[in-house]
C-alpha cells in the first residue's frame, strides 16, 4: 500500500470527523467505532437511552457523504413492503393496465432503522436479506441495492413494553454493536449552548461513494500476521463454553460468537489499523474492536441474565484472561 494512500484516506476521514464534530457534541468512541463500521462496509447497531443523539449522528453522517440517506420509523404496524417496495397497478389513458415496482425506503446507500426492535418479527425478517446480499426480493424479481450500502440502525435498551427482540440471526448481519455513553457534564452544557441558540449549523458533503470505496479497499489491503490472526481466532474460540473456556464463559454463557464474530473482528480491526497510520495489523487493533464486534454475538444463560451479567464484561475476562497468555 502507498504511502500517498494511506494519507489519502486519513485526510479525507479526518474531514468526515470535523463535520460530524460540527452538530454532535462529544461521542468521539461512538463517531469513531461507527466510521469503522461504514469502511469496513458494515452494518451497524447504536444502542443507547432516548436523547443521546443516535438518530442525529446517523442523520448527520449521511450528510457528509454524497450518498443517499432514507429513515425509516419501526413501529408495531409497519408491514414488510413498507421497506421493501411493492408492486402498485397503473392504469395508461387507454385503459391499459400495468404493475409497476414502487421502491421502498430500504433502496438507498444509508439506511437508518430508527428503533428497530418496535416492529414485528415478520418486518424485521425483511432486513435479513437486504444486510446479508444487497438485494431485494419482490413480486419474483430480485433487485440490487445501491452500492455502497449501510443499515445503521437503533434501539432503546430501557422501554421493553412493546418491543420485539432481535433474532440471533439478525443481530448477527450487524458488523458492531455501540453503546451510546451518557454525555459529561461539560458535554451537558455545549448541548445546551449549541440547541438553544437558534443557531443552524451546515454539513457539508466532504466524501463521495468513490472515495468511501477507495478506503474500503485500502482497509482490505491491511496485512495481517499469522500470529495476529490466530490471536483473533483464539479470542473468538474463547467465547464459547468448555472445558479450556475461563469461568465466567461457562457459568454464563448459553452460545458464544459465530463465524461472522472473527471476520468482524479482522474487518474492524483492519480500518482501524488504517486510520491509525499503520500498515499491518497489530494486537492492540484487535483488542480494540472486540467488545463492539462480539457483544451482540454473545448470548448469555439463564444465571447469567439474571444475574445481570454483561456481555461486555464477559469480553473483557476474556482479554483479560488472554493478556495472561501472551505475557
Amino acid at each position: 500500500m502507498a504511502q500517498q494512500t494511506i494519507e489519502d484516506c486519513l485526510e479525507r476521514v479526518e474531514l468526515v470527523r470535523q463535520e460530524i464534530g460540527k452538530v454532535l457534541v462529544g461521542q468521539k468512541d461512538v463517531v469513531e467505532q461507527l466510521l469503522w463500521a461504514v469502511f469496513a462496509g458494515g452494518h451497524a447497531l447504536l444502542e443507547g437511552v432516548p436523547g443521546l443523539g443516535k438518530t442525529l449522528l446517523v442523520k448527520t453522517l449521511s450528510q457528509a457523504f454524497e450518498l443517499s440517506f432514507q429513515r425509516i420509523q419501526f413501529t408495531p404496524d409497519l408491514m414488510p413492503t413498507d421497506i421493501t417496495g411493492t408492486n402498485i397497478l397503473l392504469v395508461d389513458e387507454t385503459g391499459q393496465q400495468s404493475f409497476q415496482f414502487q421502491h421502498g425506503p430500504i433502496f438507498a446507500h444509508v439506511v437508518l432503522a430508527d428503533e428497530i426492535n418496535r416492529a414485528t418479527p415478520k418486518t424485521q425478517s425483511a432486513l435479513l436479506e437486504a444486510m446479508q446480499e444487497r438485494t431485494v426480493s419482490a413480486g419474483g424479481v430480485t433487485r440490487p441495492l445501491p452500492s455502497p450500502f449501510f443499515v445503521l440502525a437503533t434501539q432503546n435498551p430501557l422501554e421493553q413494553e412493546g418491543t420485539y427482540p432481535l433474532p440471533e440471526a439478525q443481530m448477527d448481519r450487524f458488523l458492531l454493536k455501540i453503546d451510546v455513553p451518557y454525555p459529561t457534564a461539560d458535554e451537558l452544557k455545549a448541548i445546551v449552548t449549541r440547541t438553544t441558540t437558534g443557531q443552524t449549523v451546515q454539513v457539508e458533503k466532504v466524501a463521495s461513494g468513490e472515495q468511501i470505496a477507495y478506503i474500503q479497499q485500502a482497509a482490505r489491503e491491511v496485512l495481517v500476521a499469522d500470529a495476529v490472526l490466530d490471536y483473533a481466532v483464539k479470542l473468538l474460540l474463547a467465547t464459547h463454553p468448555g472445558e479450556q473456556a475461563i469461568a465466567s464463559v461457562n457459568q454464563y454463557v448459553r452460545n458464544g460468537a459465530g463465524p461472522r464474530g472473527v471476520q468482524a473482528i479482522v474487518s474492524l480491526a483492519k480500518v482501524r489499523a488504517l486510520l491509525a497510520g499503520r500498515y499491518n495489523l497489530a494486537y492492540e487493533d484487535v483488542e480494540a474492536v472486540a467488545l463492539p464486534a462480539l457483544r451482540h454475538r454473545i448470548f448469555l444463560n439463564f444465571e447469567g441474565e439474571a444475574s445481570g451479567v454483561r456481555a461486555d464484561q464477559i469480553v473483557r475476562d476474556i482479554l483479560n484472561a488472554l493478556a495472561r497468555e501472551k505475557a
